[in-house]
C-alpha cells in the first residue's frame, strides 16, 4: 500500500510538471501601448499557472483531495509575511476562495489582542484591556518566546482581560507556561468555563477544549499580581481549510530565524499545516548585501521549516514590484532583482513552490501601472483592497489549475488500479 501510495504520488508530480513546461498551450504576450488595467489583465493572462516547482506541492494536492472525498476532517494553511499579510486583505480573499471550493474551518490560530497597528483578521475580531505589553514584532526583541505569530502579550496584575469573538468547535489557548506564572479565567459568553495557572517549568503550552458549535466570546482574565504571557487563540470547526494570516508590519524574512525554535516548531507540529505560505522581500532591501548572502539566509529558513514540519508543503512568494521616494522623486526599490533571484533559487535548493508576484503584476516597473488603475496605493508599495483581491484570485487560480490536474490523474489510476 506504501509502495503504490508512493508511485501515484510520482506520477501525479510528473504530470505537474508536464503542465509547468507549458505542453498544450499557448501563452500570449502582454500587448504593448494599452491602457494600465488592459496592462494588468494581460500580464495576469500571460503569466497564468507560471509557478515554479509546481510538482512540490503534490502533498498539499493530495490532503485537499482527501478533505474533499471525504477521508480528511481539517486542512491548515498558515501564511507568514510582512505588512501585505497583516492587513489581511489579500490574505482573505485567498481563505475565502479556499473556503468556498473545500469548506470553511474556522479561523484558526490568531494573536491575542490588538498588538500593533494594522493587525487585521476578516474572519475574527478581538481587543484587549490596555495593561497588557507586546513584545516580538517586526524586531523581533526579546527572548525569541513569541509562539506562532511572532509576537506575545504579558501582564503582571490581575484583572486584566482579552478576548476573541469568533466561531468555532474547538478552542485551543496558546500561553507560555513559567516559573510563578499567574492564573487566568476563561469565560464563554460571560460564562466562566474554566480557570487554570500559567506555573511551571518554562515551556510552551496551550489548553484544548471542546465548544458548543456556534459563535462565541471567549475571554480571559488574570486573577493575581503574577507574569501571565499570552500567544493567541485558535478557533477551529470540524470540518474544512483554515487559512490562517500571520504577518507583521515591517517584517524581513530573517524574522522568523530569531524566534524560539523549540516553541515554533511545537506549536507548528500541533498545527500539522498542510501548507507554509512565505511572502517577505519587500523590506528585506534595506539590509541586503548580496544575492548568495540572501539566499544562504532564505535557505536556512526553509531548511529549519522542513526539519520542523518535514510533511509540509512550503510555497514562497516572491515581493511585489515597488518604489521608493529619493529627494522627491520615484525609484525602483533596490536590489529587488537579487531578492527574487535568491527566494526562487533557495526553493529550487529545498524542493519549495515558488511564484513570482513580480513577474504576475507584469514585471519591473508595473506598480505604477496598478496604482493608476487604482488597484495599488500612492505609496508605490501596497495595493488597494480590490488589487489585493486580483492578486489573491490569480494565485487561487494557479494553485487550483494544478489541483484539478492532479485530482483527474490521481482518480485515473486509481480507477485503472481498481480494475487491475
Amino acid at each position: 500500500m506504501i509502495r503504490r501510495q508512493g508511485t501515484l504520488l510520482l506520477v501525479c508530480a510528473a504530470s505537474l510538471l508536464w503542465l509547468r513546461s507549458g505542453n498544450g498551450q499557448d501563452t500570449p504576450e502582454a500587448p504593448g501601448g494599452k491602457s494600465s488595467r488592459e496592462k494588468i489583465r494581460a500580464a495576469l493572462q500571460s503569466t497564468r499557472g507560471a509557478l515554479d516547482g509546481a510538482a512540490e506541492l503534490t502533498p498539499l494536492f493530495e490532503r485537499l483531495y482527501r478533505l474533499a472525498a471525504g477521508q480528511t476532517e481539517s486542512v491548515h494553511i498558515l501564511h507568514f509575511g510582512d505588512s501585505h499579510t497583516a492587513a489581511d486583505e489579500w490574505t482573505a480573499g485567498l481563505r475565502n476562495l479556499f473556503q468556498e471550493r473545500f469548506g470553511a474551518g474556522g479561523s484558526g490560530f490568531s494573536v491575542a489582542g490588538h498588538p500593533f497597528a494594522g493587525y487585521r483578521r476578516f474572519d475574527v475580531s478581538g481587543g484587549a484591556t490596555g495593561n497588557w505589553t507586546a513584545a516580538g514584532l517586526h524586531s523581533a526583541a526579546g527572548d525569541g518566546y513569541f509562539g506562532l505569530g511572532g509576537v506575545s502579550i504579558s501582564a503582571d496584575r490581575a484583572g486584566q482581560s482579552v478576548y476573541v469573538d469568533t466561531e468555532c468547535d474547538l478552542l485551543e489557548i496558546h500561553y507560555l507556561q513559567q516559573p510563578n506564572g499567574g492564573g487566568v479565567a476563561l469565560y464563554d459568553n460571560g460564562a466562566l468555563l474554566r480557570e487554570f495557572s500559567t506555573a511551571g517549568d518554562l515551556q510552551p503550552a496551550f489548553l484544548a477544549l471542546d465548544t458548543t458549535p456556534g459563535t462565541h466570546r471567549f475571554l480571559l482574565k488574570t486573577t493575581s499580581p503574577k507574569p501571565v504571557r499570552l500567544f493567541g487563540w485558535v478557533a477551529d470547526k470540524r470540518k474544512g481549510v483554515t487559512y490562517e494570516a500571520l504577518g507583521l508590519n515591517g517584517a524581513r524574512a530573517s524574522i522568523m530565524l530569531h524566534w524560539n525554535e523549540e516553541m515554533l516548531a511545537t506549536y507548528l507540529r500541533r498545527r500539522n499545516p498542510a501548507l507554509i505560505v512565505l511572502a517577505y522581500g519587500t523590506n528585506d532591501s534595506s539590509d541586503y548585501q548580496s544575492t548568495a548572502h540572501y539566499q544562504e539566509l532564505f535557505s536556512k529558513l526553509l531548511k529549519r521549516l522542513r526539519h520542523m514540519v518535514p510533511e509540509t508543503t512550503i510555497l514562497v512568494i516572491g515581493p511585489p514590484d515597488g518604489y521608493m521616494r529619493s529627494h522627491g522623486r520615484l525609484h525602483p526599490m533596490p536590489e529587488m532583482d537579487g531578492i527574487i533571484a535568491a527566494q526562487q533559487n533557495a526553493c529550487r535548493e529545498n524542493r519549495c513552490a515558488f511564484w513570482d508576484l513580480r513577474e504576475h503584476m507584469g514585471g519591473i516597473g508595473s506598480m505604477r501601472d496598478w496604482e493608476l488603475a487604482g488597484l495599488a496605493q500612492r505609496d508605490y508599495i501596497h495595493f488597494s483592497p480590490t488589487g489585493y483581491r486580483n492578486i489573491a484570485e490569480a494565485l487561487f487560480a494557479d494553485l487550483i489549475r494544478y489541483y484539478n490536474t492532479y485530482d483527474r490523474v490521481r482518480s485515473q489510476l486509481i480507477g485503472r488500479n481498481s480494475h487491475e
